[in-house]
C-alpha cells in the first residue's frame, strides 16, 4: 500500500479524501494547522518548512502522492491569508515533497476552482503570483485593497486559485519528465463547513448558480464527490493523465461555458 500526504486533512474535502485513501489500507499523514499529523501553519514560511522537514523524516523512502486541500474562501476577510495559503502554501508544499515523489513516481493533486472560468479573478495578481512569485511584495500590494469587500475577497480567491491552476499547467511537463504527474481539480460549490455558516443571502447567491447534477434540488455537492476525484487522480487508474484541470462541479462550468471546449 501507499503512502500519501493531504493538507487540510482535518475537515470537509480533505477529510473525505483521507478516509477513503485509508480504507483502501494506504498510510496518509495529515498536514493541518489543527489535529493533524503534522500541526502547522502553511500561511508561513517557517510552517511550510516544518511540514516538507517532517515529511522528509516519515516519508525517507518516498510519497505515492501529494494532495493539497487546505485553503480559505474569498469571504475570510484576510486577502493576505488567501494569498499565502491558497497559493503560496499549496506551491510551497509541492515543490518542497517533489523529491520524494520523484522516488516513488508519485503524483500530486492541488485544489483549484470552477470559478477561474468565470471572469472574476484580477489577472495583475494572478500574473504577479505566476512571474515575480515575492510573497512579501505581493502581500505589500493586496495590503492596499477592501477586505471588508466581499466582491476584493473573492476576486483575491479566484485569482489565486487561476494562478494555481496555471502553475500546474506549466511544470507539468517537466515533473512528468522525471515520472511525477501533477494535476488541479476545480470544485464547484461543495457543502462544507464554510458553506453552512453563509448568510441567507449569500446561500441564495450560492443556489443562483446552478449544479445540474443537483436539478430541482436545494443542496451543494457533497465532499465525496469531490474526494473520489481527487483519490482516483492520484492513483494509478490515472496515468495517463497530466497537466490538466478536471472540473468537477456537477457541470456548471459546462453550462456557463458551453462552447468552450478547450
Amino acid at each position: 500500500m501507499g503512502i500519501y500526504a493531504i493538507t487540510g486533512a482535518s475537515g470537509d474535502i480533505g477529510a473525505a479524501t483521507k478516509k477513503l485513501l485509508e480504507t483502501d489500507g494506504h498510510k496518509v499523514i495529515n498536514i493541518d494547522l489543527n489535529d493533524g499529523d503534522i500541526c502547522v501553519n502553511l500561511a508561513k514560511p517557517e510552517g511550510r518548512q516544518t511540514a516538507i522537514d517532517e515529511l522528509h523524516k516519515i516519508c525517507p523512502d518516498g510519497l505515492d502522492g501529494m494532495i493539497c486541500c487546505a485553503g480559505v474562501p474569498g469571504a475570510c476577510g484576510n486577502l493576505g491569508l488567501i494569498v499565502s495559503l491558497n497559493y503560496f502554501g499549496t506551491v510551497a508544499l509541492a515543490k518542497g515533497v517533489y523529491d520524494l515523489l520523484e522516488k516513488k513516481h508519485g503524483s500530486c493533486v492541488v485544489t483549484s476552482s470552477n470559478t477561474i472560468s468565470q471572469g472574476a479573478g484580477r489577472t495583475d495578481i494572478a500574473d504577479l503570483l505566476n512571474n515575480i512569485e515575492d510573497e512579501a511584495r505581493i502581500l505589500e500590494l493586496v495590503k492596499r485593497l477592501d477586505a471588508s469587500k466581499l466582491s476584493v475577497g473573492n476576486s483575491i480567491y479566484v485569482s489565486t486559485k487561476y494562478a494555481l491552476a496555471r502553475w500546474v499547467r506549466r511544470i507539468s511537463a517537466s515533473w512528468a519528465a522525471n515520472g511525477v504527474r501533477i494535476n488541479a481539480i476545480a470544485p464547484g460549490n461543495v457543502n462544507t463547513a464554510m458553506t453552512a455558516t453563509m448568510s441567507t443571502s449569500s446561500k441564495m447567491a450560492l443556489n443562483a448558480l446552478p449544479i445540474p447534477t443537483k436539478y430541482g434540488l436545494e443542496t451543494l455537492m457533497d465532499p465525496i464527490e469531490i474526494a473520489e476525484v481527487m483519490v482516483f487522480l492520484v492513483s494509478p487508474k490515472a496515468n495517463g493523465i497530466n497537466g490538466n484541470v478536471l472540473f468537477v462541479d456537477g457541470g456548471t462550468d459546462a453550462l456557463l461555458n458551453s462552447e468552450k471546449v478547450y
